[in-house]
């Protein structure tokens, strides 16, 4: 018989790392930057947190780490650490001074020994440093400044130390120098792990100074943050190239599962674009779903729902059939469509989180086409002096192009048409995700950048050309949609003259709501029947 015990978290247990929920948590860092490495470093920075289980990141470590000096600044004052010290060193001159004053009757040149001792420097560690050069008169002298001497890298350190961080000490507790050196050693090793968890290298972090200093609980968690990266690693999801992190084929294959499920679990709540049309396209048949027959319907008889409904209406034999007892099998009506996305790479795209907004679109695109219509064509041209083909792989890197920072909408469609004719359907499409009008085009092979007229201006000649070649892709049959992440009124009188153009449509959304209204629109368009 199998028994489980349930007991209450005590923070004692080990987590369990699903590297599934892991990469949930990446993915969650990559719709804000397009440099994976930099979403492991956020990720190892901040922890993960899933179904009440916490994984400390380093930030939580800096944060015990820091509570820690506090704690000892609140606790200590370092302001007789070296009073022990000074008293032997002054015990131990006047020792020496007295013995040498003896002598100064019987000897002159000991009024030379006098004098040095009498322009000690103040600072201990200088004046026992001084002392080296000494020959002591008073063999108790020598002895006692030898037992200090085995001390000194100790009081230089101690005193370096007290000079620089003795005003953070505030406490009650007063600290003799044994004490106070072994607290500066702790201060030391934990200023050094403090370094070493800014610079957000886990491989270089001591497991055996967090044990030591933080504690058996920070070693455990330190070793579930570690697990996270490995897990992420060993489920393919990351591989490292050139000495930083990237997305395998796998991983960005699920990046686009996760937000494709993120935008349609938001969709089931509110459906806005979806519409119907009457033309009816290729049939599917659904065997988990039957109706009773109407004239015009497909004939996919279910025979056994059919023969059942007769004899239950009439039992015995010969069977009376009539029309009423015919069961057919539920049919969705379905297309194949091709579409190109068109992704706006300027520089103005990189303002309020427009281009990870649209990219993580792009990606929840790819990811549905592949899914769920894998007789679709979906590519993606990204534009901005110029136009580009991107692949799905190229996708989680992909950025604003701060070099180019023209629009070229022009040569955008230029492209996106070209892979359309080579995709060819009776469904074609081009999805615009821009902030901003055009201001880059091409004219007889010549590439021709035109800055706005005024700040929230047009320009006036890239808006012409890239009209034209509205016209021109108007002509192809493909129809043009435009997502407008800005809205601005010249941007909008732009759009409306290409939407009139082409008889596509046009809309104004906010970044974050972006996906919503873009998967709602293309499954849309998976409903048309043609």
């Amino acid at each position: 018989m199998i028994r489980i015990r349930y007991t209450e978290w005590d923070g004692t247990q080990r987590v369990r790392l699903d590297p599934d929920r892991v990469f949930e948590k990446l993915s969650e860092y990559l719709s804000y930057t397009d440099d994976v490495q930099q979403a492991l470093d956020w990720l190892m920075r901040q922890g993960a947190e899933w179904d009440g289980i916490r994984v400390m990141g380093l930030d939580d470590f800096l944060e015990q780490l820091r509570d820690k000096l506090r704690q000892h600044y609140r606790d200590y004052n370092l302001n007789s650490a070296l009073d022990e010290i000074q008293q032997r060193l002054d015990d131990l001159i006047e020792r020496e001074h007295d013995n040498l004053e003896s002598q100064r009757d019987t000897r002159p040149t000991v009024q030379e020994k006098l004098d040095f001792l009498d322009n000690l420097p103040r600072r201990i560690a200088e004046a026992l440093a001084r002392l080296q050069s000494h020959e002591f008169e008073d063999d108790e002298a020598r002895q006692r400044y030898e037992d200090l001497r085995d001390e000194l890298k100790d009081i230089q350190d101690l005193e370096e130390f007290q000079r620089r961080y003795a005003d953070l000490f505030h406490g009650p507790r007063p600290l003799g120098f044994e004490d106070a050196v072994n607290l500066m050693r702790e201060i030391e090793r934990l200023k050094q792990l403090e370094e070493q968890l800014l610079a957000g290298d886990v491989e270089r972090i001591s497991p055996e100074d967090l044990r030591a200093l933080l504690g058996e609980r920070a070693l455990r968690d330190f070793e579930d943050l570690k697990k996270m990266l490995l897990v992420l690693r060993q489920a393919g999801y990351v591989v490292n190239r050139e000495g930083r992190a990237r997305l395998s084929p796998k991983g960005i294959r699920k990046i686009g599962q996760l937000a494709l499920r993120e935008i349609y679990q938001g969709l089931l709540r509110d459906r806005p674009g979806s519409h119907q049309v009457d033309h009816r396209g290729l049939t599917e048949v659904r065997p988990d779903q039957t109706r009773a027959y109407q004239f015009g319907d497909p004939l996919h008889l279910d025979l056994v729902s059919t023969l059942k409904k007769s004899l239950g209406r009439k039992g015995g034999v010969p069977l009376e059939l009539h029309p009423n007892d015919i069961e057919i099998f539920d049919t969705n009506f379905s297309t194949t469509t091709s579409t190109v996305l068109l992704l706006d790479m300027s520089w103005s795209m990189s303002w309020e989180g427009r281009f990870a907004a649209a990219k993580r679109v792009a990606m929840a695109m790819e990811s549905l086409i592949r899914s769920r219509y894998p007789r679709d064509y979906f590519g993606i041209v990204g534009f901005f002096t110029r136009a580009v083909e991107l692949k799905a792989k190229d996708l989680p890197e992909a950025s604003w192009n701060m070099g180019d920072p023209f629009t070229n909408l022009q040569d955008g469609l230029r492209l996106a048409s070209d892979l359309l004719n080579r995709h060819r359907s009776n469904n074609q499409h081009i999805i615009v995700i821009t902030d901003g009008q055009p201001t880059a085009y091409f004219s007889r092979g010549r590439l021709y950048c035109e800055w706005p007229l005024s700040f929230g201006g047009i320009s006036m000649r890239a808006a012409q050309e890239t009209l034209k070649e509205v016209e021109r892709v108007t002509r192809m049959g493909i129809t043009i949609n435009t997502f407008m992440l800005d809205d601005s009124p010249s941007l909008r009188a732009f759009v409306e003259r290409m939407t009139r153009i082409n008889r596509g449509r046009a809309l104004y959304t906010r970044p974050d709501h972006l996906g919503e209204y873009l998967l709602v629109d293309y499954i849309g368009k998976k409903r048309k029947k043609v």
